[in-house]
């Protein structure tokens, strides 16, 4: 079965995020999905994920991601990835810049009955909005 998730969450990385491809959500995801790292304003379930990969998305139209590791253990998958790409659109408001960003991200993937039903997203997002010129205020 780890096999089996595995392949389901490298298929997301490189059909849903390099080639932007984002009906493939529909067939990886389980409409029900949860997202505990949701972006603000994101609506729940599959509509919420399609949204938010959907503006990184049209954000970085060029980007391409690499799948370093994937590592499954039960029904949960971890990815360790990296992804280019220039910043081309709208990100969470911040106009298009033409700045080249490297994202790097670690996400966990809970998959059952062939389908992610949860994910958890951890990444240099603040690193990203410096990089296209965005100042994100710390909090303690």
């Amino acid at each position: 079965m780890s096999e089996k998730n595995k392949a389901l969450a490298r298929r997301f990385y490189e059909e849903v995020l390099s080639k932007k491809n984002l009906n493939v959500i529909d067939e990886l995801c389980d409409p029900g999905i949860v997202d505990h790292n949701p972006l603000p304003g994101q609506a729940p379930g599959l509509q919420g994920l399609k949204q938010s990969v959907g503006e990184y998305v049209r954000a970085f139209p060029d980007m391409r991601v690499t799948v370093h590791e994937v590592v499954a253990e039960g029904d949960v998958v971890a990815v360790r990835m990296t992804g280019e790409g220039t910043h081309g659109g709208s990100l969470l408001g911040a106009p298009a810049t033409g700045k080249k960003v490297t994202i790097r991200a670690i996400d966990m993937i809970r998959v059952k009955n062939g389908k992610a039903t949860e994910v958890w997203h951890e990444g240099n997002d603040v690193e990203v909005m410096a990089q296209i010129g965005v100042k994100v205020p710390v909090t303690a």
